[in-house]
């Protein structure tokens, strides 16, 4: 009986903007931690965050399941003010 492992998806480049305090301690953890035995990435590091966000994102607004598929592109420019 074999194993059945995923394929994981191609990594893509994004570009997003960040508070530069908060990426200067992520890249500050990443050489930090860059060695044995955790062998962190920033990449690692911002798809576990991610993955940990989307996570309670789902639990909070949408009972732990996928969000549905977007119709359209994210649109550019400042966010809705709140």
């Amino acid at each position: 009986m074999s194993a059945h492992f995923p394929t994981p998806s191609p990594k893509v480049r994004a570009t997003l903007y960040l508070p530069q305090d908060l990426l200067e301690e992520a890249r500050n953890a990443a050489v930090h931690l860059g060695g044995f035995p955790a062998r962190l990435t920033l990449t690692k590091f911002v798809e576990h965050a991610f993955r940990a966000e989307l996570q309670r994102l789902k639990n909070t607004y949408n009972a732990g399941c996928d969000f549905p598929p977007r119709e359209e592109d994210l649109k550019g420019g400042r966010p809705i003010a709140a």
